[in-house]
């Protein structure tokens, strides 16, 4: 024991003391050969001149746990060099991600425009909570450049979309809709959860920001929440500084200076987003949470080819099956999607898809015929998840986009008997006997 420890340790500090402080130094490192879990609030600091720097932004460094811990860190920067990235912030969920990622675009009084195709709470989060920030939303068909085009006003900040969308897989045209929203002066932020930067890295084809739901492939072991965004450095907030006035403007609590001119293209945002949305609002991700995705890290290439090969194996036997009426699969020929397929993804298609079981044209007795195949399932699990390691099954009319309307469901591609799958790892003769034997049931 040294310096502090030895003090504390003494024999002339009474119990009380020792049982709070003895044999523990802050700042001592270890030979820990896997990353550890830094589970404290808060961080000592070495002195009163230290604190008010790294209270300042003038240095780098542990304050607080809701901005960030050591272990939430490493995850960042793992996520960020994956993506190819510059910056990164990690965050209570993925929710969470695109909230403050769109916040802190938009600013007030902004306007997005959005892909048709997205996760049903990401159409909660645009159409109705952001509504109250007065930052509103345009919806387009992802697969019309002229909708993207003719969508853009002064007002708009950011074009979002979904790399492939869930549930029904539709591959965007990334190149195409980043070109146009760099045409209008606004940088496209892409929701890459489902590639994973192992399938696609978004910057590679003019994406500015990518935004993952750790939760799912990220972690690959649906045992923690967490969300991450990546700052890919593309974004030149500079070059217009009359529309971006959150980075090239002063503000008295980030000091003198304003953020794009002390911390540049790829770390102002960042610094923004931690140090305001995720400061001021706490959606903070836990150290053991970041510690669990990054232990899930380790072995993303691993899972996500096995359950991309798997995948591919499934959709192409339910086709023949008399029980299907269609398999929503980009990696399918005849797919609208199949040639974008081909060109953003050669490692692999997601394996997160869709089938419509064929319909009676009775509303009843669809409904009855899903129930029936989805309750019939039992290597295929009922979660309301994806990319798990486990194979899982979900109806989105009726739980992740029940909040749409029946508009909102047709233009992403869901009916009443559309039923998502995501496959795991499990063997694929036993996840497609499984799904099988439940379809020859109904």
């Amino acid at each position: 024991m040294t310096d502090a420890a030895t003090l504390i340790a003494a024999a002339d500090t009474r119990f009380a003391t020792k049982q709070v402080q003895a044999s523990y130094v802050a700042g001592r490192p270890q030979n820990t050969a896997v990353p550890p879990i830094y589970q404290s609030a808060a961080y000592e600091f070495a002195n009163l001149a230290e604190a008010r720097d790294l209270f300042a932004l003038r240095k780098a460094g542990n304050i607080y746990s809701r901005n960030a811990s050591p272990t939430q860190q490493l995850l960042e920067e793992r996520v960020a060099q994956l993506e190819g990235g510059v910056s990164a912030v990690a965050v209570a969920s993925g929710q969470a991600a695109v909230a403050v990622t769109i916040l802190a675009l938009a600013g007030r009084g902004g306007h997005v425009v959005a892909a048709d195709r997205l996760y049903g709470g990401t159409v909660d989060l645009l159409q109705d909570t952001l509504d109250d920030f007065g930052i509103t939303v345009t919806f387009v068909d992802q697969d019309d450049p002229e909708a993207w085009r003719a969508a853009a006003t002064d007002r708009t900040r950011l074009f979002f979309a979904e790399s492939v969308a869930n549930p029904v897989a539709q591959v965007l045209d990334v190149r195409t809709v980043a070109d146009i929203a760099h045409a209008a002066g606004v940088p496209l932020v892409i929701d890459s959860t489902v590639t994973t930067p192992y399938l696609q890295r978004p910057g590679e084809h003019g994406a500015d920001f990518v935004v993952h739901s750790a939760t799912k492939y990220l972690s690959g072991h649906g045992g923690s929440l967490g969300g991450v965004v990546v700052d890919l450095g593309s974004f030149d907030f500079g070059a217009d500084p009359e529309r971006w006035p959150q980075f090239t403007k002063q503000a008295d609590r980030f000091g003198p200076q304003p953020l794009w001119e002390r911390f540049g293209q790829g770390f102002a945002f960042a610094t923004l987003v931690k140090a305001k949305y995720v400061h001021d609002l706490g959606p903070s991700l836990s150290p053991f949470n970041a510690h669990q995705i990054l232990q899930g890290i380790e072995t993303l290439d691993l899972r996500v080819s096995r359950q991309s090969a798997s995948a591919q194996k499934v959709a192409e036997a339910l086709v023949a099956h008399p029980a299907v009426a269609a398999v929503h699969h980009p990696g399918l020929a005849g797919n609208p999607w199949h040639d974008l397929a081909e060109r953003y993804l050669p490692l692999g298609i997601p394996a997160v898809f869709s089938i419509d079981l064929v319909s009676t044209g009775d509303e009843a007795q669809d409904q009855d015929r899903v129930e029936r195949f989805v309750d019939g399932l039992n290597v295929v699990r009922l979660v309301a998840n994806i990319g798990d390691a486990r194979s899982l099954v979900a109806h989105p009319a009726s739980m992740t986009h029940s909040h749409l309307n029946a508009e909102q469901r047709a233009a992403a591609g869901i009916g009443a008997t559309t039923v998502r799958l995501s496959i795991g790892i499990e063997d694929p003769a036993d996840i497609l006997a499984d799904l099988e034997q439940s379809l020859s049931a109904i």
